[in-house]
């Protein structure tokens, strides 16, 4: 029987088939090429690489801005007319669409290093186009109705920035084996001097990015101050219904330094707590009196707000997500409570926590109105709260309320110069964490004023404010910020940061050359012997040689020394 020994071998090649498949829909080995890719594709390669760099930066702002998830979706809420969360849908949105624009990415990379040439499928045009629009919109919206908190993003970078950039150099150096490959592939000089050049610029400038890292906790250790005071916002609104006694209970099992406070005034001149001017948000009010749903809460009689229900919405709507996480007794306790009077959170508080009382301005029709001011001390100073335990922030009738109650800590709400501040004998500031700086901190010390930041619910921006020696911050998250016992990281400063910098990057950058000088050597190689691809060695130390024209590729009888098989190249090339 004659026996027919087949003359060539086609390798199934399955990592190429599924590379070209994916990224341009070739699956079969006819429809590869290694041919240049065209100046159109190249175009959308760089339409990508944009793409990438954008949702990139659309997610880290996102995700950094998670401290003030609850600001936007209040913001929302004023604008639509009705709760809900928004940030999460945004931000599992943002992730998606950047994990399908990273794999893109990733995809094109490797078309490059093995030499293919790209060819990216018309469906993944029109999903890379669609999320460049969504991504350009969603941050154009951002800058114009919520420009204060690209603020957020530069504070953010003085917590991230030392792991940024080694994340970058890591990735510099991943890259530098594709840089070097189309280095050796180059033709023209001026194409090997163009890649080269541009290379090196990026690692240049990523070895001197250090220079530019600012950040409150590269610090020495005996250097840091003590630990932010904390104080809760509404009590501790992501445990119980914000401004009811329950949340207020919560917030002093904390054993907080103070708690916060809005406060109107009823109809018939009773003090409660409510944060928005109506009432349709927080109670059930469009359930039982749905005609008094849109009229402000202040233009409402006391008894009529005693019978209404202010924590079925917590759990109806869990605006923090932890509604699910109370025990079943706390979550009956939430369902059943009902609007806070200022003299019950003062009958609590008294001598347990500091308050940072705001006043609420009642409308002009209100009976109260010229007088609320005054309703409201007398409440206080009728409770026996200790004076010097009161943040007092209304601005108005300030002069009225020294005479009245001259122990109160007298507190603005705006940023001025500490000189002007202490002429209208202000002691304390409540300032947005994003409104002062390091520098301001220490003026405003040096003139004996407290400084409060609110509203700080994040880990890594306590941690950062801590480190930059704030004294106190008001907090949705207290519970957990409570259990911080130090800043996230802290950085060695001085002589011991520089030589750990230098130690670092330095070994980052030996590396970069070390690939680079490989993919030098072997495409020297390559371009000696003719050949146009990348040698490829099999599992079995067969070597593959290059594809015929009809895209096969042929296996052939010679064998790979150990050292080729193991290295990946042919002759030695020494590595500086």
């Amino acid at each position: 029987m004659v026996r027919h020994q087949p003359l060539q071998y086609y390798e199934p090649q399955l990592c190429l088939s599924c590379l070209t498949g994916i990224y341009g829909c070739r699956w079969k080995r006819y429809q590869r090429s290694h041919d240049d890719t065209t100046p159109w594709e190249r175009l959308w390669f760089l339409l990508l690489t944009l793409t990438f760099g954008l949702t990139l930066t659309w997610l880290y702002f996102w995700w950094e801005v998670h401290n003030d998830y609850d600001e936007f979706n209040w913001y929302l809420y004023n604008r639509l007319g009705y709760w809900s969360d928004w940030s999460v849908p945004i931000l599992m949105a943002t992730a998606a669409a950047f994990t399908y624009v990273a794999g893109l990415q990733v995809l094109a990379l490797c078309h490059i290093a093995v030499g293919q040439q790209m060819n990216l499928h018309w469906l993944h045009k029109i999903g890379l186009v669609a999320i460049l629009v969504a991504t350009v919109v969603a941050m154009s919206a951002v800058a114009q109705l919520w420009e204060d908190e690209w603020e957020v993003l530069l504070i953010s970078l003085q917590g991230t920035a030392p792991f940024l950039h080694v994340g970058a150099l890591a990735a510099v150096t991943a890259l530098s084996w594709i840089v070097a490959g189309q280095f050796a592939r180059a033709e023209r000089s001026s194409s090997q001097v163009a890649i080269l050049s541009t290379f090196l610029a990026v690692v240049f400038a990523l070895y001197l990015a250090p220079l530019t890292i600012s950040s409150p906790c590269i610090m020495e250790k005996k250097d840091l101050g003590p630990k932010p005071a904390l104080i809760g916002h509404r009590g501790a609104p992501m445990l119980a219904p914000e401004h009811t006694l329950m949340s207020f209970r919560k917030a002093l099992e904390q054993k907080l330094y103070g708690l916060q406070a809005d406060v109107t005034i009823s109809l018939d001149g009773v003090p409660f707590l409510m944060h928005d001017a109506t009432l349709r948000r927080t109670t059930n009010v469009e359930e039982l009196f749905p005609e008094l749903a849109r009229r402000p809460a202040s233009m409402l009689n006391w008894t009529i707000l005693q019978r209404l229900n202010a924590g079925q919405w917590f759990l109806k709507t869990d605006p923090f997500w932890t509604a699910s996480s109370l025990s079943p007794s706390d979550q009956r306790e939430a369902q059943n409570q009902s609007i806070c009077s200022l003299t019950e959170l003062l009958e609590l508080a008294k001598g347990n926590a500091t308050l940072l009382l705001n006043l609420r301005d009642p409308p002009r029709e209100h009976p109260y109105r010229g007088s609320f001011v005054n309703v409201t001390l007398e409440a206080l100073l009728r409770s026996g709260f200790p004076q010097h335990q009161v943040l007092w922030l209304p601005n108005r009738q300030r002069p009225l309320v020294r005479k009245v109650a001259p122990g109160f800590q007298q507190t603005s709400g705006s940023k001025e110069a500490a000189a002007t501040l202490r002429k209208g004998h202000i002691q304390g500031l409540n300032l947005r964490y994003t409104q002062v700086s390091r520098q301001e901190l220490r003026d405003y010390a040096s003139w004996n004023l407290s400084v409060n930041l609110y509203t700080v619910n994040a880990p890594w921006l306590f941690s950062l404010l801590w480190c930059a020696g704030v004294p106190s911050v008001t907090s949705d998250n207290s519970h957990t910020l409570s259990q911080v016992p130090v800043p996230l990281w802290i950085m060695v400063s001085g002589a011991a940061w520089s030589r750990l910098r230098l130690l670092g990057w330095g070994k980052a950058s030996c590396l970069g050359c070390s690939l680079v000088r490989s993919q030098e050597c072997l495409g020297g190689q390559l371009k000696a012997g003719g050949e146009r691809s990348w040698p490829l060695v099999s599992a079995r130390g067969w070597e593959e040689r290059e594809p015929e024209p009809h895209g096969g590729s042929i296996k052939g009888p010679r064998k790979v020394s150990s050292y080729r098989r193991s290295s990946g190249l042919g002759d030695s090339c020494i590595l500086f």
